[in-house]
């Protein structure tokens, strides 16, 4: 089978949802940002590129009617390149990379783009049915039958991190120093420069916008437990869960014929892509076997890895995978995580990618394993070599 490399990974910087420096511009635009930078920064020629496949949730709107292909009408990408749009919730643009991986693999293709855009402010989360809903459209997403078969009206990822805490009886203290810990750890990453070349600026109304907004510095344990829950008498709160936020992502995948021809630098090598489901209901806890599967698979071992990309969806959600893996706490997120930098869904993805292969690059590093829980009880590992 071929290999299949990452030439380059890139985010925009996380604006917060209804408040921060990306509200005002339009998602197609935001991840057409995205498009040209890979295509400037590696100096490919657009018209090569065979394929781009983006990941977002929330389809309507602004992020409707292909909206992948909005993406490309909208860069400096000729519109004889393809694309399309895909949904695994959180882990949509994690998937865009594995479709874009495998195409390489396959031979079908050698040069594609994985990216994934969310504007959480344009299109607020669940927009996409609860429009619906409030028209009297359809009876949602959850048929009787789905319903029945899991004693459930419907699928909560709140319900599911508190049943997470709960299960591994992390307190709301546990969760809250967690939460402070990756604020101090975004905070450091930004001061010393350790986003520079992962972060491509975007231009908006008011200026360039190239910097996380939703970082918070000095927090106390005592203004973390002044937040509310989330349920009544729980233990989850927006301050120990990840930022709504508006933002894209991407990566240029290429295959060993396309390095050569084009005379391309990969920044990294994909050993292994797995995606694994289960209880939907708690949904939230299926990074766990998904990384125990992704070792089986490939061959590697939980010392192998040198750094870890968790998603921090909720603080329980990477606590959890760290309990049950018995990773070291000291390798993971280490330029903090979603808590701190946000989670634009769709995007979260090739974010997550782009900021573990530049970690691994400068840190003189060599294996990465990213993990995502997402809707619906599905988790995606996706492990790199950075070369």
């Amino acid at each position: 089978m071929a290999e299949a490399y990452i030439v380059d990974a890139v985010r925009t910087a996380g604006g917060r949802a209804r408040k921060g420096g990306l509200i005002d511009v339009h998602p197609a635009d935001l991840g057409a940002t995205i498009l040209n930078a890979l295509v400037d920064r590696t100096g490919i020629d657009p018209a090569a590129i065979e394929d781009v496949i983006v990941g977002c949730v929330s389809q309507a709107g602004e992020q409707s009617f292909a909206f992948g292909r909005n993406l490309v009408l909208a860069s400096k990408l000729p519109d004889s390149v393809p694309a399309v749009t895909i949904d695994r919730q959180c882990g949509s643009s994690q998937q865009a990379l594995h479709f874009a991986a495998q195409a390489i693999m396959s031979g079908t293709q050698d040069l594609v783009i994985a990216a994934g855009a969310e504007s959480m402010t344009r299109v607020p989360m669940g927009s996409n049915f609860q429009l619906h809903a409030a028209a009297g459209l359809g009876d949602g997403p959850w048929p009787k039958s789905i319903q029945k078969r899991y004693g459930v009206a419907e699928f909560s990822q709140f319900h599911g991190a508190q049943a997470i805490a709960d299960k591994y009886g992390f307190t709301r203290e546990d969760m809250d120093a967690y939460a402070l810990a990756s604020h101090a750890k975004a905070a450091a990453a930004i001061d010393s420069g350790a986003f520079n070349a992962e972060i491509v600026p975007v231009l908006t109304p008011e200026g360039i916008f190239d910097t996380d907004d939703g970082v918070r510095r000095g927090g106390t344990m005592e203004a973390m437990a002044s937040v509310k829950t989330l349920e009544e008498g729980g233990t989850i709160t927006a301050a120990n869960a990840s930022q709504m936020t508006d933002g894209a992502s991407g990566v240029l995948v290429a295959s060993e014929a396309a390095i050569k021809r084009f005379g391309l630098t990969p920044l990294a090598r994909i050993v292994n892509l797995t995606v694994t489901a289960g209880d939907p209901v708690i949904m939230l806890e299926e990074p766990i076997p998904a990384t125990r599967k992704a070792f089986e698979r490939s061959g590697l071992k939980l010392d192998d890895i040198d750094l870890f990309e968790v998603n921090e969806a909720f603080a329980s959600i990477p606590m959890a995978w760290l309990k049950a893996i018995g990773a070291d706490p000291a390798r993971l997120n280490v330029h903090g995580g979603a808590i701190a930098l946000g989670h634009p869904l769709g995007a979260s993805g090739t974010k997550l990618m782009s900021t573990l292969v530049h970690a691994l690059k400068a840190r003189g590093k060599r294996y990465g394993l990213q993990t995502m829980c997402e809707g619906g009880g599905i988790a995606n590992v996706t492990i790199v070599e950075a070369l």
